[in-house]
């Protein structure tokens, strides 16, 4: 089956913006730009709508095809923190089948056993049965000595580590980061440096064994400042974040709104600053939704009491392009953080319009106004902090291997 879409605004990560048709044959791409339209393929007259690669969420905490359909994502690489832990190659092969064909699952290994932190989990047999990486789950390994080993053996298998950034000896049961929004609510809190500790240690371990390393998320200036060096010295290492840290403050945490408890927690204005100059400055390579859909019985609770976690699958491109809207990136860089880059990260070669490349696409009309509403949500629930927030981008169509996802 050949498809061709014509008149549309391409966007690719590495080509970047033009006008023009896109063939896809199969479930690939074989044609962009200007050519022969083939004289048996189905035309799909876009009108000047964009044509964008599908997203790939790096790092959610659960498989939500409904939420993935609305926000344009056709691939996550899911969080071994799952109930069994992604620790078993049993468990991960059922874990890469969960979401196919529309929504194809990548799952991250618990890089220990029972993301205890303490024996290494069985890396190789887990890769080879589906696994694009080893994650550390939602802790960080307090042990140096075993984080050491994690980073070797991954590099000897040739995958990358995703690991958590927080010291635990400073932030175990603390729900904030230390400051005046914390102090004015009497609620536990941890340093922000708690994270540039975690980062530094383990940019060391990965710089000393050679091994690919990414931070889920980074969200402190000093922890970026890190990362910003340890580049340049030739680590092997990239960084993640979410909209909410890039958008937010801790002042949305006031009247101790539980939607806006996170882990990492929302940090100060300076630190959010810092973000937005680090995705601008190319520190941060990823932005990921960091799904973790929450009901009632886990946030309608005492702030501390609450389970940290936002739903943000469905809300994240519409989130992300402000910062296109805003001058700060241009939208072929966007769709390199929300599309190739999480790709190179877990070997997946995808996340562009190259020929050759799956036909993960959508069509999208980025100056769609609409309103998030928490109770609308399509996701498993709707706990997100942008609860009535106006934002514009909606994604019209979602395409798997050049099938339509319904």
């Amino acid at each position: 089956m050949k498809t061709v879409f014509q008149n549309a605004q391409l966007v690719c990560p590495i080509g970047g913006v033009s006008r023009g048709d896109l063939l896809v044959e199969g479930d690939a791409i074989v044609a962009v730009g200007n050519f022969d339209v083939p004289a048996d393929a189905e035309r799909v007259d876009l009108a000047g709508k964009t044509l964008a690669p599908a997203l790939i969420d790096l790092g959610v905490f659960a498989v939500d095809q409904a939420a993935c359909r609305a926000g344009g994502i056709a691939r996550v690489g899911l969080m071994p923190d799952q109930s069994p832990v992604l620790d078993d190659p049993g468990i991960i092969r059922r874990a890469a089948l969960s979401g196919k064909p529309a929504l194809w699952v990548h799952p991250l290994a618990a890089a220990t056993r029972a993301l205890e932190g303490h024996d290494l989990g069985e890396m190789a047999i887990n890769a080879s049965a589906g696994a694009r990486a080893v994650a550390t789950g939602r802790g960080w390994i307090a042990s140096a000595a075993t984080m050491r080993k994690v980073l070797a053996y991954a590099r000897d298998i040739g995958v990358v580590v995703v690991a958590h950034a927080e010291d635990g000896g400073l932030t175990d049961g603390t729900v904030a980061t230390e400051g005046e929004t914390a102090t004015r609510h009497g609620l536990p809190a941890a340093p922000a440096i708690a994270e540039a500790l975690a980062v530094a240690r383990d940019l060391m371990l990965a710089e000393e064994t050679q091994a690919r390393i990414h931070f889920r998320q980074v969200t402190t200036a000093a922890a970026f400042d890190l990362i910003r060096t340890a580049k340049r010295r030739g680590v092997r290492v990239t960084c993640g974040i979410t909209p909410a840290h890039l958008l937010l403050s801790d002042i949305a945490m006031s009247d101790f709104r539980t939607f806006a408890r996170l882990s990492p927690p929302l940090r100060d204005e300076s630190d959010r600053q810092a973000a937005l100059a680090a995705v601008k400055d190319g520190t941060i390579d990823v932005i990921a939704s960091g799904h973790d859909p929450r009901g009632p019985e886990a946030k309608r609770l005492p702030f501390v009491d609450a389970e940290p976690g936002m739903s943000g699958a469905e809300t994240l491109l519409a989130l992300s392009l402000g910062l296109v809207r805003d001058g700060l990136i241009p939208i072929e860089r966007l769709f390199a953080l929300l599309a190739a880059n999480p790709a190179k990260i877990l070997g997946l070669k995808t996340g562009t319009l190259e020929p050759g490349t799956p036909a993960d696409l959508i069509v999208l009309d980025p100056g769609t106004p609409w309103q998030i509403e928490a109770e609308r949500m399509v996701a498993r629930a709707g706990n997100t902090p942008f609860d009535r927030l106006p934002v514009q981008g909606k994604v019209l169509s979602l395409f798997k291997g050049g099938t339509l996802v319904e």
